[in-house]
């Protein structure tokens, strides 16, 4: 039989094997090898499945008496307040209206009738956006999220979303789509403290569920994505984005063949009514609450859903002495003064005080009481930040080496027109057709950048802005810590070197710290630690950068000083140490602002005009028994008592670099609108500009020496220089960089001297 062995193919036994692989194919894996591994992943894959679906049943629902309180502490671990309450009443799924119905499914699961109870694609999204560090999403359907809100806890982790997942599964063979719907609607949080749709209805519009109409429930459906974003009463600041989510949902309602194009048309925004908040968040507790709140889910460290699940123990950076020095200077220096009457009725008051060295916010006033006005003061983004706005365009002008229209460098000693209502001129030398006015359209005449920021004219910084350009201003505001998203900063052209857009008081002492800090901008944090069972939540570190060169923060500083010590500030010397700091009165005083620093902490304070009834802006003509409200008189009063408290028993510090005490200061300074006699001393000052000398307006000024050092002491000038009577251009500043203009310490004011009032 071996005879009829096929020659070719010789047997086993006669010893001839395959030849082997040989180089980097032996690395890879055969095509055997594959195969059998990719089966094994499917068997393996298809196993957990089905041992998850076996193994995982559906848990008793939770029960509200089990909710835990939210604790909030002060920096020093003292109890702010325990929120934790649950405010919920179940209802039908008949007794909400169906354009209700339909609203929530057009903005949370638009084919929840006709698809899986899991998203899987929409789940593996997430999943990815997060691992890239774009944010937490849920990737959840809504049978999903009623999971989540009715069975589960609130924390993001790998176990709880497994077992989401095959609950999810086994509810959507077990419970109706009308079922699951009923209980999405009863256990989502909208914000407010209100658990499902009728709590949501009563607390946003006084009205029973079955009341609402189409527009209110599509503004409800909105609130689901994120409560506190689009509360328009709790944040007027909100309305932009609120309306957008609100236009989404109805937009949904339309594409899905649930609302006629006609009726969407017709509505208009349906805005809520007021909170009443509970008791236990009276006084200013719950605006240091709410506070804690939305940076907690700003910055991603928890989602709504979680901190409305409760049981976290919640660390806060506010310093309880300080906190209530604060509380003590705004009532003292305003409140307690006030009458009942408009338009005593209408001042509001909100401040905030970063400490320089941490970022750490380490006092917020939001107001006399959160039952009563639910609105944050020191959080909002509705007014005007007027002249507060005028250091920033100083920045931009030193950072980006701006010049005059003439080709001059700008610097403190620059001279512009300071007539009101003289035309701005483009840097190509046309006629912008803006001219706006000083206040009480007051003329100055020519004066330099120095004199204008101190009397915070309008004219001057109008055009200042236009030299620099309101791409470059807008650059540095964000660059500073002005938010990208804050209303009017995008929009704004010429005017923004004025003002208009509408940080809050939080934002503006982010920029101002950042130049008490050398120019480096650091997040302003309210959140020191989060704890939940025991268990550390991770918090990010605030976000750093340089914004500014160190040099040009110095400059800003040297000529903020001046406001303080002789200028529209001056009531903030009642502090009693080194400050700087700004002024700013918005058109037809319906907002004055304050905002300054000392080396250890950066303070604003602003108090607003605003009508309690309609919620509408209101000027202060009149208010606390002046004729005008001014950044100089309550906001500088508030916060020269509130400094001189917060920093008591510390030693004075002075400000580094040429911001700081002992560096020479301009010659021969005079008020009352006439020009810096500008005569004698030769000057010098560190700065990362390159080598050379420079003149301006009659000061020798040395230039060269590295960013980081100390300013010299003024020496004797070798050659007299003489007086200019207008500005004289500097020498070549170094390759590339803008030269800063010589730093200056102000004169004392005159005793009795007349301090103009404050620009817009």
């Amino acid at each position: 039989m071996g005879d009829d062995r096929w020659p070719r193919w010789p047997a086993r036994s006669a010893g001839v094997r395959r030849p082997r692989r040989g180089g980097v194919w032996r690395l890879v894996p055969s095509w055997r090898m594959v195969l059998g591994a990719g089966v094994a992943a499917v068997v393996l894959s298809v196993g957990a499945l089905v041992a998850g679906y076996l193994l995982v049943e559906i848990p008793e629902p939770k029960s509200a008496a089990a909710a835990q309180a939210n604790v909030y502490l002060y920096a020093d671990g003292s109890q702010i307040a325990a929120v934790g309450e649950v405010n919920r009443a179940n209802v039908a799924l008949e007794e909400v209206p169906e354009p209700v119905r339909y609203a929530v499914l057009a903005a949370e699961d638009r084919d929840f009738f006709d698809a899986s109870p899991v998203d899987l694609s929409a789940m593996v999204r997430a999943g990815w956006n997060m691992l890239r560090g774009g944010g937490r999403q849920s990737g959840s359907t809504i049978t999903q999220q009623y999971v989540k809100n009715y069975y589960l806890d609130q924390r993001q982790t790998v176990s709880r979303k497994v077992k989401e997942l095959f609950i999810a599964v086994k509810l959507g063979r077990e419970l109706s789509k009308e079922e699951i719907l009923q209980g999405y609607l009863n256990t989502s949080y909208f914000g407010r403290n209100a658990y499902g749709v009728q709590a949501a209805a009563q607390a946003y519009y006084g009205k029973d569920v079955g009341e609402l109409g189409v527009a209110e429930g599509a503004y409800l459906a909105a609130l689901l994505q994120a409560p506190s974003a689009y509360d328009v009463v709790a944040d007027p600041g909100s309305a932009g984005r609120a309306v957008a989510r609100w236009e989404y949902v109805l937009d949904g309602m339309v594409s899905q063949g649930w609302l006629a194009p006609a009726e969407r048309e017709a509505l208009e925004f349906p805005r809520p009514g007021p909170y009443e908040p509970p008791d236990l968040l009276s006084g200013e507790r719950g605006y240091l609450v709410e506070a804690v709140r939305g940076e907690l889910t700003a910055r991603g460290v928890l989602e709504e859903d979680e901190l409305a699940a409760g049981g976290y123990r919640i660390t806060t950076t506010i310093d309880p002495v300080r906190q209530e020095a604060l509380t003590r200077a705004v009532e003292e220096q305003v409140l307690d003064g006030l009458g009942s009457a408009p338009p005593d009725s209408y001042l509001r008051v909100g401040a905030t005080s970063v400490e320089v060295a941490s970022g750490e916010v380490v006092a917020m006033y939001g107001g006399r009481d959160y039952t009563e006005q639910f609105v944050n003061n020191a959080t909002r983004r509705d007014y005007q930040a007027a002249s507060t706005f005028k250091p920033i365009v100083y920045a931009a002008a030193l950072e980006h080496g701006a010049e005059t229209v003439d080709g001059e460098r700008i610097g403190p000693d620059t001279v512009y027109d300071g007539s009101s209502g003289r035309p701005v001129v483009g840097r190509d030398g046309t006629d912008t057709g803006w001219a706006p006015q000083n206040e009480g359209g007051r003329d100055y005449g020519p004066l330099t950048v120095a004199e204008a920021m101190d009397r915070s004219v309008n004219a001057v910084f109008a055009q200042l802005g236009e030299d620099v350009g309101a791409d470059r201003v807008r650059e540095t505001a964000v660059a500073l810590g002005i938010p990208e998203e804050v209303p009017g900063l995008a929009e704004a052209r010429g005017s923004i070197s004025l003002g208009t857009a509408t940080p809050s008081t939080v934002d503006v002492a982010q920029v101002y710290a950042a130049l008490a800090r050398q120019g480096v901008f650091r997040e302003a944090v309210l959140v020191r630690e989060v704890s939940r069972d025991g268990e550390v939540v991770p918090v990010p570190e605030p976000a750093e950068r340089r914004a500014v060169s160190a040099g040009v923060a110095q400059e800003v500083t040297a000529v903020l000083r001046g406001v303080v010590e002789s200028g529209t500030g001056t009531a903030a010397g009642s502090a009693g140490r080194p400050a700087a700091g700004k002024t700013g009165t918005a058109e037809e005083d319906r907002a004055a602002w304050f905002a300054g620093f000392t080396p250890e902490l950066a303070t604003v304070v602003a108090v607003f005009g605003q009508d309690s009834e309609t919620g509408e802006q209101q000027s202060l003509y009149g208010a606390a028994g002046q004729e005008r409200i001014s950044g100089g008189g309550f906001p500088a009063l508030i916060w020269g008592q509130y400094t001189a408290a917060a920093l008591h028993g510390l030693p004075v510090a002075e400000f580094g670099g040429r911001g700081g005490a002992g560096v020479a200061g301009r010659g021969g300074r005079r008020r009352g609108g006439g020009r810096r006699g500008r005569g004698g001393g030769q000057r010098r000052y560190g700065g990362r500009y390159g080598g050379g000398r420079a003149v301006r307006g009659g000061v020798a000024v040395a230039v060269g020496a590295p960013e980081s050092s100390e300013p010299s002491s003024p020496v004797p000038s070798s050659g007299s220089a003489e007086p200019s009577s207008g500005p004289v251009p500097s020498g070549p500043p170094g390759e590339g960089e803008p030269p800063v203009a010589p730093s200056r310490e102000p004169s004392p004011p005159r005793e009795g001297a007349d301090v103009p009032a404050d620009g817009f």
